[in-house]
């Protein structure tokens, strides 16, 4: 059977797409741009493709569907700005089979512009095709909401370089989803990817800021997020944490704008700090109990970024664990999702009984509270329990 849609990378954005069209019916084609395909468990393979899923490494099968969305991570580059290079490598794959009528949608986050600037000139230029007359395109922000539970379809945000082209695009997500919102151009669909990770991260460095200061007044920012939440309207709970990770990637605009978001500036400044805070407070608890960092042995509960994924991008627990190491500690780590791990070019010793390396760490962090820890049990058999996510129970553990 002809696939009706070839999914272009197949990592945090393309796959949650590739399964959400096989679970609608739709043939799929998953076209592999790096190594993030080998993260597929055999049974997940097995049982998308008892349902139209087909992963192909052949590029001339992407000439042979209706509908082309690219889908790439765009992580950030050395130089802070987000790398392209996956989606310029798509993008000329994808050129050299286009065909007329085909919709093409670029679900990656980028920056505004980068459809019609980058993407359009690469498109037309290696397919002879003209965008907007002889093939579609437009722009969605993936919102795929990695490890989440609730698998209804969010509503897809939609903007084309023509109107034609915004119809396309959206009587295709018409098939997965209930709401297509069609933003004016491809500029406005662009920017709303950006405004939703900056939106994430500036709060979360606001509730990070609350956690410093109510650490020093002595207040439980815990309940105050508990009471604040009960607040019908105006507000919405976000929860510290010993870091941001992920892939959603924040951006300031400097250099693309005459000013850039200098709020968001700030919000990556106190982000990217608190990794530090954390080895901070643990370094004052040992010393509290009378032990020093140097030589104290501890585990880190749950390396990812995400509980219950196992995805490590961006995770704090890196440079919380570098800086533990520069202190002198004795660092070790348990993950049901993360069989081996490697800080300094080191392997992390793993602990295999999660309770006996907690009742014999000097130090156990909490990073990541995954499903299957018991946060209970844990919090009576460490030694001395330090909680950054608020996970455990009231008076159970020391929280950030």
């Amino acid at each position: 059977m002809p696939a009706d849609l070839a999914v272009i990378g197949l990592g945090p954005y393309g796959m949650p797409l590739a399964q959400a069209a096989v679970a609608a019916g739709i043939p799929t084609i998953g076209y592999a741009t790096g190594p993030e395909a080998g993260s597929l468990s055999p049974a997940e393979l097995r049982r998308m493709r008892s349902t139209g899923f087909r992963l192909s490494t052949d590029p001339a099968q992407l000439g042979r569907v209706r509908t082309a969305v690219i889908c790439p991570p765009t992580p950030r580059g050395a130089d802070g700005e987000l790398d392209l290079g996956q989606v310029e490598a798509a993008a000329r794959t994808l050129a050299e089979r286009l065909r007329p009528h085909t919709t093409v949608i670029l679900e990656s986050p980028v920056l505004p512009g980068t459809t019609e600037e980058l993407l359009r000139p690469i498109l037309e230029r290696g397919s002879g095709l003209r965008a907007g007359r002889d093939f579609h395109l437009a722009y969605s922000p993936s919102r795929a909401d990695p490890g989440s539970r609730d698998h209804t379809p969010a509503p897809r945000v939609i903007g084309g370089l023509t109107p034609a082209c915004t119809e396309s695009a959206a009587a295709f997500y018409g098939r997965l989803t209930d709401k297509a919102v069609r933003a004016r151009g491809l500029r406005e669909a662009e920017a709303v990817r950006l405004l939703e990770t900056n939106f994430r991260h500036v709060n979360i460095a606001l509730v990070n800021e609350m956690a410093v200061v109510c650490h020093e007044l002595g207040v439980d920012l815990w309940d105050v997020i508990r009471c604040a939440e009960t607040k019908p309207f105006g507000f919405q709970a976000f929860r510290p944490g010993p870091g941001v990770g992920g892939h959603g990637v924040p951006q300031d605009l400097t250099g693309h704008a005459s000013r850039g978001l200098r709020m968001v500036e700030l919000a990556q400044q106190v982000n990217e700090r608190m990794p530090h805070y954390v080895v901070q407070r643990a370094a004052a608890l040992l010393n509290e109990h009378g032990k020093s960092a140097r030589g104290a042995r501890v585990l880190l509960l749950g390396v990812t970024y995400k509980a219950d994924l196992a995805d490590q991008q961006g995770a704090p627990a890196h440079e919380i664990a570098v800086r533990l190491m520069e202190l002198g500690a004795s660092v070790s780590y348990h993950d049901p999702h993360i069989p081996a791990w490697h800080v300094l070019d080191r392997p992390v010793p793993r602990a295999d009984s999660l309770y006996e390396a907690a009742a014999a760490a000097d130090l156990t962090l909490l990073l990541q509270p995954h499903r299957t820890y018991d946060l209970q049990g844990l919090s009576v058999k460490a030694q001395l329990l330090l909680d950054t996510r608020g996970a455990t129970p009231t008076g159970a553990a020391h929280r950030l």
